[in-house]
């Protein structure tokens, strides 16, 4: 019991929209919570572009032991559809649920390295889990594991996982990799180095649909990294993707459950009403509209004796020319009253359209599907404040240790820990820093620095580094 706890604040549970709710509306409709947790790290995400860079087109990465959640921020907010699956994807229930859009694939730190009846190499999408857990984890787990293959090329120091509060074990994640170098008749590095590349081929395509099919270049798009595992291989998708930057925040391995501390009460009302653009009823969309207007204002007066920041209001409408299939978001006035009020929705959809698929067909009819308000109350966040004294200067490995890379072969490298780097410092690759919630694997040709901020931003030399594969 909370309260009997000494708790006086409001349960406010995490959603799908990519914030949070009253404990009383998630009990009344618990299917809010659909994906929540994935849901939260696009928030966390946009907060940090805003407070390092400024970025407001942002992949948010957030790499865990089952799986790979990528989602997108676009123009400083995350982007929700209504494309939202109980279960997986096309093999689960479709909801239509509008929720932060986050794509999931089965490759994450426990997802198990196999070899198909033709001799190839693949990953995932079974996982060993947390039990047994992957064989480093010395629990009965036998068959390799991202995890195992990241102990295997010197990726994770097995002396300070966790912080130091487990020890991995060496041997077993050897002896595991090495049943699947021997099928393939290779070496045990270069089986352990294609368990990392293929899995981090499957989140590459995840990423490139996100971004690329929704027409977003992610070459112009800041990577924001988190989850336990994010660290291992995200400097190899950012490459394979073009992207040259990837934040990890202090707190990269628990993102989505530090999104919470980011998120606002979110609330949305829709309507389903088909008007077509050469038929479109001013009357009838005043209508509709004002049905969601009024919805609108009675939930805010259930703020009246809360302390918010303020409220942000948003009107929407899904979209579509006659004859697609899937419709895009348009946003849209609070108020749709005249002619020209209709030409200037029809160009925002042209607009959008265009930006999302490369085609523009002005003499098409538009129908509009689906009307939507979404109110936001703003609460008061953490602040993003410089937290320590710049302090410039060559920073201090704790350790050193033998890992493997292709560009280079067997190397011994530096290892640092997070807590000893601090804002101004830099730390040029291969090396790794050790965080107590994950470890960033600095890959040859890349550098880090530590942020005014205190987090890690990563810079990705994209084309030395796909020369040195080339060669």
């Amino acid at each position: 019991d909370l309260r009997a706890a000494g708790f006086k604040g409001d349960l406010l549970p995490a959603i799908s929209l990519g914030g949070v709710a009253d404990v009383r509306d998630v009990i009344e409709r618990p299917i809010l919570m659909v994906r929540s947790g994935p849901a939260l790290g696009p928030v966390l995400g946009a907060a940090y572009a805003e407070a390092e860079t400024g970025d407001q087109n942002v992949i948010v990465c957030d790499t865990g032991g089952t799986s790979f959640d990528v989602s997108l921020v676009r123009d400083g907010r995350p982007v929700r559809s209504r494309e939202t699956w109980l279960g997986g994807r096309y093999s689960g229930h479709l909801t239509g649920l509008s929720a932060v859009d986050a794509r999931s694939v089965g490759s994450g730190g426990g997802s198990i390295a196999w070899v198909d009846a033709g001799g190839l190499l693949q990953v995932g999408p079974e996982s060993a889990g947390a039990m047994p857990g992957p064989a480093c984890y010395g629990r009965g787990g036998e068959r390799a594991t991202v995890t195992d293959a990241a102990v295997v090329l010197g990726y994770l120091d097995p002396e300070y996982f966790l912080g130091g509060r487990m020890a991995l074990d060496v041997r077993a994640a050897r002896n595991a990799v090495g049943k699947i170098a021997d099928r393939l008749g290779c070496s045990l590095d270069e089986a352990a180095y294609g368990i990392m590349t293929i899995a981090s081929e499957h989140m590459v395509e995840a990423t490139k649909e996100i971004t690329i099919n929704e027409g977003v270049d992610p070459r112009e798009s800041l990577i924001i990294a988190g989850g336990g595992a994010g660290g291992l291989n995200l400097a190899l998708i950012a490459q394979e993707l073009g992207c040259r930057r990837v934040l990890f925040p202090r707190t990269a391995g628990v993102l989505c459950a530090c999104g919470a501390q980011f998120s606002d009460i979110a609330r949305e009302w829709s309507a389903s009403r088909v008007i077509q653009s050469d038929r479109f009823d001013l009357a009838e969309v005043d209508s509709v509209l004002g049905h969601l207007r009024a919805e609108m204002e009675e939930f805010k007066r259930t703020f009246e004796n809360r302390t918010i920041e303020g409220f942000r209001q948003e009107f929407i409408v899904e979209a579509r020319y006659r004859g697609q299939v899937w419709e895009i978001e348009v946003p849209i006035r609070s108020e749709l009253r005249s002619p020209e009020d209709l030409d200037a929705l029809a160009a925002q959809f042209h607009d959008a359209h265009e930006a999302i698929f490369a085609i523009r067909e002005p003499d098409q009819v538009i129908e509009f599907m689906q009307w939507r308000a979404r109110l936001t109350a703003i609460l008061k966040k953490p602040a993003m404040e410089a937290e320590f004294a710049d302090a410039r200067g060559a920073a201090k490995p704790a350790k050193r240790i033998s890992t493997y890379f292709r560009e280079t072969g067997p190397i011994e490298i530096p290892v640092y820990r997070g807590e000893g780097l601090k804002p101004g410092m830099r730390v040029e690759g291969p090396a790794l820093i050790v965080e107590p919630t994950t470890t960033i694997v600095i890959y040859p040709g890349c550098r880090a620095r530590v942020t005014a901020l205190g987090n890690h931003m990563v810079e990705i030399d994209a084309p030395k580094t796909r020369a040195a594969k080339g060669a």
